[in-house]
C-alpha cells in the first residue's frame, strides 16, 4: 500500500515549499516540507473507514454586510479537540488512543482508517478540482460540516483565486452542509488579504459561509508567549468576520530560512497542554486539529505517535489535555 499523506507530491514539494518559507508569516506557511519528512518514514496500515457523527455549533452563516438565510442549528459537540490524520501503521490505534473527538483528511474520504466509535470524521474539498458530484455526495453522507480548499493562497495548496473559490461556491452551498471558509496558510484577519477579499465577495453574493477556518504554526518556543500569540490571531479574526472559528492545523513549527525548527519535546508538549487549555476557553472557537496524529521514528517533530503505534511526549500531553 503507497504511503498517504496531506495532498501533494511530497518529494517533488521540498524544494518549492522551502522557498516559500522565507517569505511567508513564521508558522503559518511551510508545514508540508515536514509532513514530507513525515510520510517518508511512515508506513501504511489498513483499516475500515466509519461514519460515526457527533455534532457541531456552527450555526450563524453570514458574510460581511450578508443577509444570508439561516440554516438549521446543530448541537454543540462536548470536545472541541481533533486531529489530522494520514494512514500509517497503527493509526487506527493511534487515533482511538489519542482521545481527539474529531479528525480530517484532506479528503471527503477517509480510507484506511477507521472512525472510533464517538468520533467525528470532517469532510474536506481541497481545491477546485475536489469538487465533484462524487465528492460532494461523500461529503453529505459524512456531515453536517464541510471543510473547504486547503490554503488557496498557496500554489503548492488549492493555488486558487478569489474569484475561482466565490465561482464554485454555490456548488458548496447547494449541499445544505454548514461550510467553513477556505483555510489560508496566513493573513487571515489581514485587510486586503485572501480571506478578506473572499468574505467580501461572499457578502456581496448574499452567499452563506457557517465559520471560519484557520492555520497557525508558531515560531516562538516559549509557551506563554506562543499561547498568548495563537490566541491573540484567533481574536483578530473572530473581530474581523463575527463569525465562530475552527482552527484546523497548530503546532510549534519555526519555519526559518534554513529549514523547518522544531522546540524540543518537552516544549512541544508544554504548548499542547496550554493552548488546549487556552481554546476551550475561548467560547468562540469550536474545533481544534493539532498537526498531527503520526510521527517520524525518530527526531523531533510535532506528531503524537510513532509506527505501531506508540505515543511521544506531545502524544502523551495530547491525551492529557
Amino acid at each position: 500500500m503507497a504511503e498517504t499523506g496531506p495532498p501533494g507530491s511530497w518529494r517533488d514539494i521540498l524544494s518549492a515549499r522551502h522557498k516559500e518559507l522565507t517569505v511567508s508569516r513564521a508558522g503559518h506557511a511551510g508545514r508540508l516540507a515536514v509532513v514530507a519528512a513525515f510520510v517518508l518514514s511512515l508506513v501504511a496500515a489498513p483499516g475500515r473507514p466509519g461514519a460515526d457523527w457527533l455534532a457541531v455549533n456552527v450555526s450563524r452563516p453570514i458574510g460581511p454586510g450578508t443577509a444570508a438565510p439561516a440554516t438549521p442549528r446543530v448541537t454543540v459537540a462536548e470536545s472541541k479537540k481533533g486531529v489530522c490524520v494520514w494512514a500509517f501503521k497503527g493509526v487506527n490505534g493511534a487515533l482511538k488512543e489519542s482521545g481527539a473527538n474529531w479528525y480530517l483528511t484532506w479528503s471527503t474520504t477517509h480510507d484506511d482508517i477507521a472512525t472510533p466509535r464517538g468520533t467525528q470524521f470532517v469532510p474536506m474539498v481541497l481545491d477546485a478540482s475536489s469538487v465533484t458530484a462524487a465528492a460532494l455526495a461523500q461529503a453529505e453522507q459524512s456531515g453536517p460540516a464541510l471543510l473547504t480548499f486547503n490554503e488557496p493562497d498557496l500554489n503548492t495548496q488549492a493555488d486558487m483565486t478569489v474569484r475561482q473559490a466565490l465561482s464554485i461556491w454555490p456548488k458548496l452551498m447547494a449541499t445544505n452542509l454548514q461550510l467553513a471558509s477556505p483555510a489560508v496558510a496566513a493573513g487571515a484577519a489581514d485587510t486586503g488579504g485572501w480571506l478578506d477579499r473572499f468574505m467580501k465577495g461572499i457578502g456581496q453574493r448574499h452567499y452563506r459561509v457557517n465559520f471560519i477556518a484557520i492555520h497557525w504554526y508558531g515560531g516562538d518556543f516559549q509557551t506563554r508567549a506562543a499561547v498568548a500569540q495563537l490566541k491573540s490571531y484567533l481574536e483578530d479574526v473572530h473581530r474581523r468576520y463575527d463569525l465562530p472559528v475552527w482552527l484546523t492545523e497548530f503546532a510549534l513549527i519555526d519555519f526559518s530560512p534554513a529549514g523547518p525548527i522544531y522546540p524540543t519535546s518537552a516544549e512541544q508538549a508544554a504548548f499542547v497542554t496550554a493552548a488546549v487549555s487556552m481554546l476551550d476557553d475561548l467560547a468562540f472557537v469550536k474545533r481544534y486539529a493539532w498537526f498531527a496524529l503520526p510521527a517520524p521514528s525518530s527526531g523531533l517533530s510535532s506528531g503524537l505517535y510513532t509506527p505501531g503505534p506508540r505515543a511521544t511526549v506531545v502524544g502523551r500531553a495530547f491525551e492529557r489535555a
